[in-house]
Parts: C-alpha cells; structure tokens; sequence
C-alpha cells in the first residue's frame, strides 16, 4: 500500500459509470480480494437474512402521524440506504428544523440475530461501487430506508432557530413520514441556483449558510479536501478529483446542527455516547507553521488555524500541500460512553463543541443508541437498560469498526489508481508535492492532475514540498494495489 501521511487527502466516493468490460471485471475483482484481506464479506449468515425479513415485515410503528409534512432526502445518486429526510420552514424571524432519521429499534430487539452481527460489523464499509452493509439490505435498503412514497418509522428532531441560526429548542419523537421525493445534491444545487427550489429546499441554503457562519464564529475547522469519481469503460478507467458542492455542505450542516443538539441533550443528563476529538497537540501547529514558511504561505501570528485553513485554495499548488499536512490535526477521533459522570474531554476539537452522531443509523451502529437515549430525555423517561448495558463497550467496537473502515477506503483507493495508471508505466508526469515523510524527506506524496491520482514518490534527494515537479511512473501494480513515482 502506498504511503500516506496521516490519512488520505481524498477518497473514492463512488464509481460514476462502469460498463462490464476489462476493466470493470477488474475492479470487482480486486475489490473482492480487498473483502478478503479484511475480513469483509458482505453476504449475511441466513439466520441473519431471516430474522430482518421477519423484522421487515412487521415493524414497530409510532402512533404520532407525521405523514402531512412533506419531507425530502438529499443523498448521492443510486443511494438506497437513505437515513434522513428533512423539512425547513420559517417561524417568525427564525426557523423551525424537522429532521426525520430511520428508526432502526423499529425492527432490530437487542440480542436478535441483525443486532449481534451490526454488532460485529459496526458501521457500512464503502469503496467504488461496492459497500458491506451493517444491515441486511431488506432493512437498509427496504423497510427503514426512507425512501419516497413509504410510510416509515422515524425518530422525528424538531429544532428552532433564531434568526442568526442559533438552535433555541429541541425535542425528538418516534413519528410516522413518508418521503415526497429523493433528491441528488446535483438536484438540489441546480433548483437552488436556479430560483426554483421550494420553500423547504429554498431554506436550506439560508440554514445552511446561517449555520457554516456559526461554525467559522466559534473556530470550527473545515478542511476544503477534493473526492474521487472514477469512470470504468472497456479497458480503460478514469479517476478525476470532485469538488463538494454547496449544496452538501449546506445539508451537513443540518446533521452536525441535529448531532450538536444531541450532545448538548446527554451531557445536561450525564448519560450518553459522543464522537470525541482531542485537541490538536500545540507542537503539530507549530510544526505547520514551519510547514507554512516552507510553502511560502503567509500565516500571521494572530490568525487562528481554523481561519488560515478557510482561506486555503486547494487548486493552488502550495495550498494543496497545506491543506493534506493539516489534516494531520484531525487524527485521533474516537467515542466515549458515559453514564454518571461527564467525559473529562468531551470536545470534537474540530468542530469546536460537544457532538454525537445520531443521523445514520442504517449505516452505524452507534447511532441507534445516541437516539435511543435522546428519546428517552426528551420524552421524560429512563434510559432503556439494553441502551445503559451496551455503552461500555460501544466505544471500542466502533474504533475497531471505524479503523477498518478507514483500511478499505485506502485500499479501494489504491486499487483503483493503479488501475487508472496500469498501462502508463514509464510515462512522464506533471506533479505537485504535497507531502513529505518526516523521517524520510525522500519519500513523500505526489498529486497529478491528469489523470487526478495522489500517490508515493521515491526520490534520491530530498522532494520539494509544495512545488511542481516532474515525476516518472516507475510501479503500476493492480494486484499489489501499489503505486510508485520517481522525480523525471
């Protein structure tokens, strides 16, 4: 596996078209022997395919009827794990947030056979045009999915705004929805710009902004990273660097208000599970200040890290390099349980405030226990004993899942550069620098802009960081999944 410094500064988000030539063979074919290598296979025991078909076909509805709100999901195309549908309206100067999220307690009991293996999974693994699930897709992608035309169960969070975005109240309920359409955020941007989105759709932009203001207020960090798309067609394959619309940022700003707002919930109650960051250690600042001085960036001393990371330009050269080396800040995120007593250190430094993933339950399994607890809070009640049982343990099962997943991520991402440069072995590229290892100034990263591919580069001499270099590609390798350069 190449070498990566901290972790990728992209990922394969999805394969935006394959045929079913040579090369997409190939890609399915590597991607298998990725399943293998971890222990990843997607197929689900039977007993575990029976117990969701049962589950599917009788699920646990609420008695509040929410099925008048004309609620829509905003997802990548061909998604069929559809966790959360939303709503956005005016109330007064502010606003009122109605985020319906699946309700997977639903169909899933505690100790039932889908619980025990979402247990062993954790959370859905995604790579290309492959995922493993965490729930058998008769669940995931049927029953609890929220998708357009279906009546579902659903944890409904209804959260007020002031005008300035800041969250006045919050309360989540088990209701009934159904979705009105299943939109793309190609979609969603499309009707935005072009003055046609609804009222609900028109808002989320407004929202949106409202809140990615509030973030930069309170010294959130939101590192401008590109995504992949690769295209696979007869025996070629093309991977290109995406850039995330506005449109997404404004949706994940709903989440994180909804996570924020959950945090918030289980820590006034001293019971709970967040998604915990550590501050970052003052010495990897001062290091990429140094970093800095090298790029020839200027960085004041009185501007703050969050703030010289919004004004980074990816498309520039030396900004590209500084924004992979500050992802070197976000490393060391985790979960902790508490019940009692507070975390001593509760904060996602990242996101500058307390914060719990609660918004996809299809996809991981921590979520359905936040919710659960919030439920219950908000509701006046005890914390159900299945959800008080499971803490303790949680944190560590969702390390491990969360490491494996990050491991095949970089593998599908190795495989799929190697595929795009399988053939080009000896040729000459125009390069860009952005990384170099620390015990090594030889060894570092290499990002191409055609084809868009971040890869090893093995030198004699130290690489220039930050700076445009000649590279020639001396390894390809599909089956190794490895890719090599060297300065031309």
């Amino acid at each position: 596996m190449p070498y990566r410094a901290g972790m990728p500064s992209s990922r394969v988000v999805r394969v935006r078209s394959a045929d079913h030539g040579v090369a997409a063979a190939t890609l399915r074919a590597g991607i298998e022997r990725i399943r293998s290598d971890l222990d990843a296979a997607p197929d689900f025991p039977a007993e575990v395919e029976a117990a969701a078909a049962a589950a599917a076909a009788a699920p646990r509805l609420p008695d509040l009827d929410r099925t008048d709100v004309p609620f829509v999901t905003i997802d990548p195309p061909g998604a069929r794990d559809l966790d959360q549908a939303m709503h956005l309206s005016r109330d007064g100067s502010g606003y009122v947030v109605q985020y319906a999220i699946a309700d997977v307690a639903a169909f899933v009991s505690p100790g039932d056979p889908v619980d025990v293996e979402a247990h062993r999974r954790g959370e859905t693994l995604y790579g290309a045009d492959s995922k493993v699930p965490l729930h058998p897709a008769v669940l995931s992608e049927g029953a609890a999915s929220l998708l357009p035309g279906e009546e579902r169960p659903v944890l409904l969070w209804t959260t007020r705004l002031d005008e300035e975005g800041t969250r006045t109240d919050v309360r989540v309920e088990r209701a009934r929805v159904r979705s009105t359409a299943q939109l793309t955020y190609e979609e969603v941007q499309a009707q935005v710009d072009a003055g046609t989105a609804d009222g609900s759709l028109a808002l989320l932009r407004e929202i949106g902004e409202l809140r990615l203001a509030r973030e930069a207020a309170r010294g959130g960090v939101d590192l401008p990273l590109p995504e992949q798309e690769v295209d696979v067609a007869g025996e070629r394959w093309h991977l290109e660097f995406r850039q995330q619309l506005p449109a997404e940022r404004w949706n994940a700003q709903i989440s994180l208000l909804t996570g924020f707002a959950a945090a918030d919930l289980m820590l006034y109650a001293r019971v709970g599970l967040l998604r915990t960051l550590p501050p970052p250690d003052p010495r990897d600042v001062q290091r990429l200040h140094r970093t800095a001085r090298a790029l020839g960036i200027d960085w004041p001393a009185e501007v703050l890290y969050p703030d010289f990371v919004r004004a980074l330009d990816p498309s520039v050269p030396a900004h590209a390099a500084m924004v992979n080396a500050s992802a070197r800040l976000l490393r060391g995120s985790g979960y902790v349980a508490f019940d009692g007593e507070t975390p001593a250190q509760p904060l996602h430094s990242a996101l500058a405030e307390e914060y719990a993933h609660v918004t996809a339950p299809l996809r991981r399994l921590g979520d359905r226990y936040a919710g659960e607890v919030c439920l219950a809070l908000c509701a006046g009640t005890d914390v159900p004993e299945w959800v008080r049982a499971a803490l303790p343990a949680l944190p560590k099962t969702l390390q491990s899942s969360g490491s494996r997943s990050r491991a095949y991520e970089r593998a599908v991402l190795d495989l799929v550069e190697a595929g795009v440069l399988a053939d080009r072995v000896g040729d000459v590229f125009p390069g860009v620098v952005v990384d170099v290892d620390e015990d090594d100034a030889r060894r570092g990263v290499v990002v191409l802009h055609d084809p868009d591919v971040e890869a090893r580069v093995v030198s004699s001499t130290p690489l220039p960081l930050g700076t445009d270099l000649q590279v020639r590609l001396t390894v390809a390798d599909v089956e190794a999944r490895r890719v090599e350069f060297a300065p031309a």
